[in-house]
């Protein structure tokens, strides 16, 4: 191992204010990640980037062009010494926070990123442990794709059928393109397909798990049984508090009260935190995989805070028949079983990958090919 200062590995740039850009398709990083996309660059290279103001330890790696902005510095590597994806890991097992010059919101100067001490191995080395930890990555990466693509196949599916009501008719034909009757609805103010109906939300649901029980964050770190939030990662952590343990007989819908996230779960799990709650139905016209995307897609945006639930269940909705509700529910159930084997499969490579990064940076583990 070789011990260098971080300023023997990288030189640092200030990120700069993006409002004069134009819309593209360059995403605009800031402490917290991807904010917007323009239509310039600010760097085109790989890069590391370090935060200044905010969650210290959410550095981040990019290697396309970009932009930063002032709340987030970028780098450029020194890549005679430094992989950069090496780097990039390294520099995430460090605990920051003793390095913290800010008073109020977390902060950090270019000093206190200079001055840190870095062991790294040969290059050669570096670059095969790199190579190790992209490929977990990578494979991430295929899976949110895949889970991404198939949620959009799901939603386009309920568009084309709920919403432009043209589900296949009897003579499998686009119902309302074909000529189906349509008639008017006065609780929805337009015109809906004959034999469906309206009601508000709160109508169609169901009781509440059995096991109401909410877990504290702290406790959220190790177990078998997946934890759901109303953050935004589809799985908060794990616990084995078998009294938190929620079967579902059917999809569940978690919708979170404070922010408008709302999550399909059609696996066992337990809940996060307050203030998130869990909508099933109780109506075979509204089957779960059909109400995960009516729910999702009311715009609860002007309504305030911690209301949002009392405003989702006042809402006024279109209730199908049984039969085209059922064939939705048919439809996307294989969709929405393989989003669930992308999701516990990148659980584990996050898990195996973690464990590994560790080790690999401090030599307990080497990779041979």
């Amino acid at each position: 191992m070789n011990c260098y200062k971080l300023r023997d590995l990288l030189q640092i740039k200030n990120g700069k204010d993006h409002k004069e850009l134009g819309e593209g398709n360059i995403p605009v990083f800031g402490s917290g990640g991807i904010m917007r996309y323009a239509d310039k660059a600010i760097y085109d290279e790989e890069s590391i980037l370090l935060p200044r103001k905010g969650t210290l330890s959410n550095i981040q790696y990019v290697n396309k062009p970009f932009w930063t902005v002032d709340t987030i510095y970028y780098t450029v590597i020194n890549q005679q010494l430094a992989n950069t994806f090496f780097l990039y890991n390294y520099l995430k097992t460090l605990d920051l926070s003793s390095l913290d010059s800010g008073t109020g919101v977390p902060s950090m100067t270019f000093n206190s990123y200079y001055d840190l001490k870095i062991y790294l191995p040969s290059l050669e080395t570096q670059q095969k442990i790199a190579d190790v930890l992209l490929s977990l990555d990578t494979k991430i990466e295929l899976n949110n794709r895949i889970n991404t693509e198939l949620e959009a196949m799901a939603k386009t599916l309920y568009d084309y059928w709920f919403v432009q009501f043209d589900f296949p008719d009897a003579n499998g034909k686009p119902y309302k393109t074909s000529g189906g009757k349509m008639v008017y609805n006065e609780a929805l103010k337009r015109e809906i397909p004959e034999g469906w109906s309206a009601d508000i939300v709160g109508n169609v649901l169901g009781k509440t798990p059995a096991s109401n029980k909410v877990l504290n964050q702290e406790i959220l770190l190790t177990g078998s049984i997946p934890v759901i939030d109303q953050s935004k990662d589809y799985i908060c952590g794990f616990t084995d508090d078998k009294s938190a343990l929620i079967k579902p007989t059917q999809p569940h819908i978690v919708f979170g009260d404070h922010t408008r996230i709302v999550k399909l779960v059609n696996f066992e799990y337990a809940r996060g935190a307050d203030g998130t709650q869990v909508l099933i139905s109780n109506n075979k016209r509204m089957p779960g995989y059909l109400l995960y995307q009516t729910v999702a897609g009311i715009d609860l945006s002007n309504y305030g805070y911690a209301r949002h639930f009392k405003f989702l269940k006042d809402s006024m909705i279109v209730i199908p028949n049984d039969a085209i509700a059922a064939r939705y529910h048919g439809a996307v159930t294989p969709w929405f079983e393989k989003i669930k084997e992308g999701v516990f499969e990148n659980q584990q490579l996050m898990l195996f990958r973690d464990w590994l990064l560790p080790m690999l940076m401090n030599g307990q583990v080497t990779v041979t090919q």
